[in-house]
Parts: C-alpha cells; structure tokens; sequence
C-alpha cells in the first residue's frame, strides 16, 4: 500500500509546484534522500533514480557553470527518470529551463522550497522516515505508567481494557484500547498510538464504549508512546510453573525489535492494576541499574558458599 505521495510533500512542507503537475500522485518508496552532486558531473553509473532527488546550490551552481547547452539537456534528461518521484529545489533558487522541459517530457514534478537545503534535507528525512517505517498492528492495550510505554496483551476477555481503566483511575494515561497500531521508527525504538477511528475511547464489557478524555481529562491520554515493556495477561494455570523470583528474561519480537516481556497469571482476588503498576516501577529501577532479584540471588549465592546460610527444617 502506497503511504507517501509526491502531493503529500506539497501539502506538508507547502512546497510550490513549479511543473510535471500530471506526476505530483508518484509514490515514494523509501525515505533516502539523494543530492545528485556526481550525476551533475555526468556519472549516472550508480544514479539511485529511486530516491527524492534534491538540488541545493552547489549542484546548481555547478551545473550553470557548464558551457556546453547539449551537455546541460543530456543532464537534466537522464535525471528525470521514469522511477523519479520529484525533484525539489531549495532556497527558492530558479529552476534550470531544461530542467523545466525534462520534467515536462516525464512528468516528473519540480518542487521548490524556500528553506536551506541541509534543513530542508533533514525534515524531508524525518517526515518520510516516520511514514515509510515498518508498521504492524497488535490486539492489546497501551498505557503509559509512570513515563513507560507499557503494552498489555492477553486472549480476549481477560480483562485488559479493566485493567488499563483502573490504571487511568490510578493517574496513568491511556494510548490505545484493543487495536494498537505500532512503527518501528529506528532499530530498537517501536512507537505505538491508536486507530484514529477509536482514538481515546475504551470498551468494558458490560458497561460499553467511554471515552477516557471526556471522562478523566486530557491528563489521562496520549497519542502516542515508545514501547518499552510487554505485559501478557493470561488464566491462572495449575500445571504451569511461573517466574516467582524474576530471574527469568523473556523477550517479544515486534516487527525487528525485541521488547521485554513478562507473563501475569489472572486469578480472582489479584489486582492487576497495581501488579503492572509496580512491574513498570521495578524496570525503570532495572534500567537504572537497580535488579532487586539479582542482588537478592547474588546474595544467597555468597551466604551459600560462606557457610553462614543455614537450611532450617520446621
């Protein structure tokens, strides 16, 4: 599915369409952004046609120093391709009249913009980055507790969206209830928000749709938060043996990016929602260095091995 068109730069940068107007619905297809410096010169062996090409001063300065006009048409020709998506010129710069006819030939629509090119680079960048990141959507609840992105899964009717409204109630704020949409904008930085269509809206069974901002104020939402843990709640299992010390590190794939994760058995009389609260608390305070289990472990280990830890039988 095509997520960036040339006409989306236009209307988000309000760049000035100067021609190839017929081009302005090409799609772009990764957020590399190409100055085609070496190609001015007249090597096109490695041309990445591509890419948004953007002309800043010193390739248009270079290419108005060519004498030769036969030589400045085959340029402009050869940078105007059929998997061009456009070509933008910055700081409100004139376009070279064969620039104009290449474009017109191809369709290849000509933008310019008044800003510098190393900064016009840089949002162009930025911008596409987030829009062509890797995307995926996963059944579950964002919250954020105490400035950590906290994705709560589990099968359905386990209690999620109660938990998440008692973590409102609590002072947290809510990102998204049962569709969370989720962009791996770097390696290992995942970023989650909500369908727009259910944007600040949580469903409890029994009671119905409600939406948190109206009920508990713009202080108990956000659009969107890094996700940093995943808390999966599931039915208490007899036969399973589950992590009673927190030793055990287990991980979450999502897209590319591995997420810690912790399993929560669900059983009458836990409350879920200071369990998730505090599990936030204690991986902050292990991000910080801070591993309560660890240090406990560490310290059994040297009580073992000195003699001074003593099995007592009752």
């Amino acid at each position: 599915m095509v997520k960036v068109r040339m006409k989306d730069l236009i209307d988000k940068f309000n760049l000035e369409l100067i021609s190839g107007e017929e081009g302005i619905h090409r799609p772009i297809q990764t957020s590399d952004i190409s100055r085609p410096g070496l190609e001015m010169a007249g090597f096109f062996t490695y041309y990445p046609a591509e890419r948004l090409q953007l002309l800043g001063k010193t390739e248009l300065s270079f290419f108005y120093g060519l004498e030769d006009p036969l030589k400045r048409k085959e340029r402009m020709d050869r940078l105007c391709t059929d998997e061009t998506p456009g070509i933008i010129i910055s700081r409100s710069m004139d376009v070279p009249e064969e620039l104009i006819e290449a474009s017109e030939r191809t369709e290849v629509p000509i933008l310019r913009s008044n800003v510098t090119t190393t900064r016009l680079s840089s949002r162009l960048t930025n911008f596409l980055e987030g829009q062509l990141a890797p995307s995926t959507a996963i059944h579950g609840v964002l919250v954020d507790i105490y400035g950590v992105g906290v994705l709560i899964t589990g099968q359905s009717g386990v209690g999620k969206s109660e938990t998440a409204l008692e973590l409102v109630k609590r002072g947290h704020r809510l990102v998204a209830d049962d569709s969370v949409e989720i962009k791996q904008e770097s390696e290992n930085t995942l970023i989650g928000n909500a369908p727009e269509l259910i944007q600040h809206l949580l469903e409890i069974r029994g009671l119905g749709i409600i939406n948190v901002m109206t009920l508990f104020g713009a202080g108990a939402i956000r659009n969107y938060k890094k996700i940093s843990l995943v808390i999966t709640l599931e039915l208490w299992d007899q036969k399973k043996v589950y992590d009673r010390l927190g030793l055990e590190e287990d991980m979450m794939q999502i897209i590319d990016t591995k997420i810690p994760r912790m399993t929560i058995p669900v059983r009458p009389g836990r409350n879920l929602a200071v369990i998730i609260e505090v599990a936030a608390m204690n991986f902050r305070l292990k991000n910080m260095g801070m591993n309560a289990a660890r240090q406990f472990s560490e310290r059994l280990t040297r009580e073992i091995q000195t003699g001074d830890y003593e099995d007592t039988e009752y």
